[in-house]
């Protein structure tokens, strides 16, 4: 059945896009270790109470953001067969918990329900075609700086998680907003097995050594796994306790035991309270913010990995682009219904794309070592962020080498191409770096007199743009009303 030739290598196409099945397995492993401390994080963020004083529940949330992690992951590889991955982003699940946190009334289920609706009108918009034609009026310049944009902010990830890059307090004095390390100083194991990871990492992959990122996270894990046993060095954060510059930055690489999964918080979503609470005005622009964050992120890492795996086509197309579409909608309305807030497709799948990764058999490994983690979490808290960035930096470096594609005497597309992947790490969001990216490319058109060279979605888009940047004058305005 895994032989090539084979009707399961025809129909994840495995031979024909250049890959086997051990390289899918490989690169399956790769990118849950990648991506896998969102089970830790996720509950993190969304820890706080609404206005009833009600919590979610850190147990909670980690089993639902597995399992919904697992079952998307999978179907994103039966079903549209790409190496990418899905689970909760950062991005929506850290304004979800600030706005459920900032507005007096609101409750979980009533921000949830916002989530819900948001991936129900993004299913409306890749059904009716309307987001698939979107990406396909990007320019090919702008989608080569979306590949570049997500490569610096990959490796950015990398490092920030690694601590090898830190934010500055903002205080009197203050002339930089991030530093080295610490005080501008490396300090700690942690920051040493990122360093060794790093090194080991770079010269496996120099050598083109087969499962060389693999191989770069499990020897990291296995050294800071020493580090803490004997060392005793714990994370950075502790409650009670004062911020520890030397510990991991968020696992302390630990094993835990067995325990069964609590997937209650499944259905909870209200997907009208929040107009009944805040009014039909606030409620919507809420669910706008939410809606464009999903599609652009999602059009933005899409396009970035499948040219990472070379999966496009000769036009930029992306194979059965209707399919992942399909998948990531569902993610927000599946992510949203199940109390976890929106899924999403990771760029931490670039791992496993720079491990061979090319089909969406990855996917269903991916997904399957999700729903394990489930019920038994020693892998997730194994392995630090510190034993993973490695992979980051280096994928980061592999999808920023497309820079030169990009044609530098043509402002129209260098100056938008620029915004694109400077924006996307220096605000840590992709869809601010689309954003200006798409804004810069109508006003430069424009003003070239070349407007009619302007695709009509590419207007469209770059309105949309316009209020998503406008939205905090907008909701201040509403307020005053």
């Amino acid at each position: 059945m895994l032989k090539q030739g084979s009707a399961m290598d025809r129909y994840f196409k495995v031979t024909e896009r250049g890959s086997n099945w051990s390289r899918e397995i490989r690169g399956g492993f790769a990118t849950f270790f990648a991506m896998s401390y969102i089970v830790v994080l996720n509950p993190l963020i969304l820890s706080g109470p609404d206005s009833s004083g009600t919590t979610l529940g850190f147990p909670a949330v980690a089993a639902v953001t597995a399992f919904v992690a697992g079952i998307l992951t999978i179907l994103m590889g039966a079903w549209a067969r790409h190496p990418f991955a899905l689970a909760t982003g950062l991005g929506v699940n850290a304004f979800v918990a600030v706005t459920v946190a900032t507005n007096p009334g609101l409750t979980w289920p009533d921000m949830m329900g916002l989530v819900v609706i948001s991936g129900v009108t993004m299913l409306i918009l890749v059904l009716t075609g309307f987001r698939t034609a979107v990406f396909k009026a990007v320019p090919e310049g702008l989608k080569t700086a979306i590949v570049v944009g997500i490569g610096l902010f990959i490796a950015l990830i990398g490092l920030v998680n690694a601590g090898f890059v830190r934010r500055i307090p903002d205080v009197a004095g203050t002339t930089v907003p991030v530093g080295l390390g610490f005080d501008g100083k490396l300090l700690g194991w942690p920051t040493a097995v990122f360093v060794f990871g790093l090194i080991l990492t770079i010269a496996l992959v120099v050598r083109k050594v087969k499962g060389a990122i693999l191989i770069g996270i499990i020897t990291s894990t296995v050294i800071a796994v020493i580090a803490e046993m004997t060392l005793h060095i714990g994370p950075s954060v502790q409650p009670g306790k004062p911020f520890n510059p030397q510990g991991w930055s968020l696992v302390a690489p630990t094993f835990s035991e067995w325990a069964a999964p609590d997937l209650s918080l499944i259905g909870k979503a209200n997907p009208f309270g929040a107009f009944e609470h805040l009014g039909f005005v606030a409620a919507t622009l809420l669910a706008f913010v939410i809606l464009l964050s999903i599609f652009f992120d999602a059009m933005g890492t899409m396009v970035g990995l499948a040219n990472e795996a070379g999966t496009v086509d000769e036009h930029g197309n992306i194979p059965d682009v209707d399919r992942v579409l399909q998948v990531d909608a569902l993610g927000a309305i599946v992510g949203g219904g199940a109390s976890v807030s929106s899924n999403q497709i990771y760029v931490e799948a670039g791992a496993g794309i720079g491990e061979g990764a090319r089909t969406g058999v990855a996917s269903i490994v991916t997904g399957l070592l999700f729903l394990v983690a489930m019920f038994f979490t020693p892998l997730i808290n194994l392995v630090p962020f510190e034993a993973v960035a490695p992979a980051l930096v280096v994928v980061g470096f592999m999808m920023v080498s497309q820079v030169g594609k990009i044609d530098w005497q043509d402002w129209g597309i260098a100056i938008p191409a620029f915004l694109t992947f400077t924006l996307m790490p220096f605000t840590y969001s992709i869809a601010n770096g689309l954003g200006a990216g798409f804004i810069a490319y109508v006003l430069i058109r424009t003003v070239q007199g070349r407007a009619k060279d302007i695709h009509p979605l590419m207007w469209a888009v770059a309105g949309a743009f316009l209020l998503f940047f406008a939205i905090g004058p907008i909701e201040a305005a509403a307020g005053m009303l």
